[in-house]
């Protein structure tokens, strides 16, 4: 299949030439994806959803991370039409402060708060697949296996992942953890370093794929994603 990418842009992200290198190089590989095109989408349009296979919102300071992280980004016109596109079923991955827009967009359960530390976290570190998504038809985490570790870098000072218990409880019913930090960095409970909704079309992840692509950055297994 082509595979029809849409970026996310907003006022303050950084890492969406990264994503756009990442998509470009990488699923190409893919048994799904014979070629791949990638389209930025500015904050302020909307756009039709049958035009895209897939919409990765990237890592970045959205609005200066202004009142929340995220929470102003949640409310822009492209977001209007994540919401419409995810609702259609279509995969949408959010990396990093993408993850954290689609939390306040309500698009994926509970909430990333201040890091324990109270500092910016900027390290390599392991996560486990805990969750494996068999039978996908899109390309995000099709490739990921249970119990796979994977070294990836985060960058950020939000990013302890946080759920009432109900909610928790029922993200493991659905298996809906999809991964964990080895080592928890920032406070995260149950360890969460990324989940996704129940119907397996939207997925979130603090670390950041795009920037373990080839040996010279530290780790190849961002490659594994898509």
């Amino acid at each position: 299949m082509n595979l029809k990418v849409g970026i996310t842009r907003f006022w303050g992200t950084n890492c969406d030439a990264d994503v756009k290198k990442w998509v470009t190089n990488s699923a190409f590989d893919h048994h799904l994806v014979k070629q791949v095109q990638a389209t930025y989408l500015s904050s302020e349009d909307h756009f039709r959803v049958q035009d895209y296979d897939l919409v990765i919102i990237p890592g970045g300071f959205s609005y200066g991370d202004y009142l929340r992280s995220g929470a102003l980004a949640a409310q822009t016109a492209v977001m209007k039409s994540v919401h419409e596109f995810s609702q259609k079923g279509r995969p949408v991955l959010g990396i990093c402060n993408g993850f954290q827009i689609l939390c306040e967009a309500g698009l994926l359960p509970g909430a990333l708060l201040k890091n324990q530390s109270m500092r910016f976290q900027d390290q390599w570190v392991k996560v486990r697949v805990q969750n494996e998504y068999v039978g996908l038809t899109h390309p995000i985490a099709a490739r990921l296996k249970k119990n796979q570790v994977l070294q990836l870098p985060i960058a950020h000072g939000d990013g302890r992942y946080y759920a009432d218990f109900e909610t928790l409880q029922k993200m493991q019913e659905q298996g809906q953890i999809w991964l964990t930090y080895e080592k928890n960095p920032n406070g995260s409970v149950m360890d969460i370093a990324g989940i996704t909704n129940a119907t397996r079309n939207i997925f979130g992840l603090m670390p950041h794929p795009e920037r373990a692509l080839v040996d010279w950055m530290g780790s190849v297994d961002g490659v594994h994603f898509l």
